[in-house]
């Protein structure tokens, strides 16, 4: 048992554990019984549930009354692809963007993180958690995981007054390359809720993106959940006659103004320059 543990931290290593499971177990396979994961988690059975039924409505766990909870299959993923000879264009952000960090600790990166990494599950990472906002409206929770070795000395305060990419290339001389990047709909859970300021399970967009660098090193993988009441996704399509059958041109988060309720964001402030 993890002693001096908050709920909201609680909640987090059951789902590292389970998500953790759901990597390295076969789809279709049953997941531990709940008085197994209580017993070596040290949680009760009530946090236990309402971790798992987070998971099973963001679909990676499948609940079968009396049988069990199973890990589900994978969702079916749209691909959004370049035309070739073009790079995919990144554009302005509308707003004033703000950083607060929440948390920001150094601790192993244990397995499923290293995976993403690339790196043992032992290696000293960077745990940082922001909720970033624009004109002071709570818009998105970000959780960054970077390996430590790659920016010493890096602080809570750079990443408020900074952008994060700016600081890898100008202060640790780190040349990005690429990034891949998966977006898929989710709902807010309890902290997220909280942070943000919308009801529990309210709709959001999940973004999750893995960054690697000149010499194809993995520099980040971050987890990103954003208000799904303020934005929208849009993408520019090709329709014409063409050997390729057309082809995405580019994809952005678009203005969203015409939609009640909604804010204008045209992609992902990550990438701005803005500081």
């Amino acid at each position: 048992m993890v002693s001096n543990e908050s709920r909201g931290q609680k909640r987090e290593r059951i789902r590292e554990h389970l998500l953790d499971l759901v990597e390295t177990t076969r789809v279709g396979a049953m997941i531990p019984g709940e008085r197994q994961l209580c017993e070596e988690l040290a949680v009760s059975r009530p946090t236990l549930r309402s971790v798992v039924d987070d998971l099973v409505r963001d679909g990676l766990l499948v609940r079968e009354h009396g049988r069990g909870v199973f890990v589900a299959k994978a969702k079916v993923a749209q691909h959004l692809a370049q035309t070739a000879g073009q790079a995919l264009g990144v554009g302005g952000v509308d707003g004033d963007w703000t950083s607060r960090t929440v948390d920001f600790r150094s601790t192993t990166a244990g397995p499923r993180i290293g995976r993403r990494l690339r790196v043992s599950p032992g290696e000293p990472i960077l745990r940082i958690i922001r909720l970033r906002s624009v004109d002071a409206v709570p818009m998105s929770v970000e959780t960054l995981y970077v390996p430590q070795s790659l920016v010493p000395g890096l602080t809570a305060l750079d990443l408020e007054e900074h952008s994060f990419y700016q600081l890898l290339g100008r202060r640790f001389g780190i040349l990005l390359s690429d990034a891949s990047q998966i977006i898929e709909p989710t709902v807010v859970d309890e902290t997220e809720a909280e942070m943000l300021g919308v009801p529990l399970h309210a709709p959001a967009l999940l973004f999750e993106r893995e960054t690697r660098d000149a010499d194809g090193r993995v520099v980040e993988f971050t987890h990103s959940v954003y208000r799904g009441d303020r934005y929208r996704i849009s993408t520019q399509l090709s329709l014409a006659a063409r050997p390729d059958n057309g082809r995405v041109l580019g994809g952005s988060w678009s203005a969203a103004t015409t939609v009640p309720g909604a804010d204008t964001l045209v992609v992902d402030p990550y990438w701005t320059d803005k500081e």
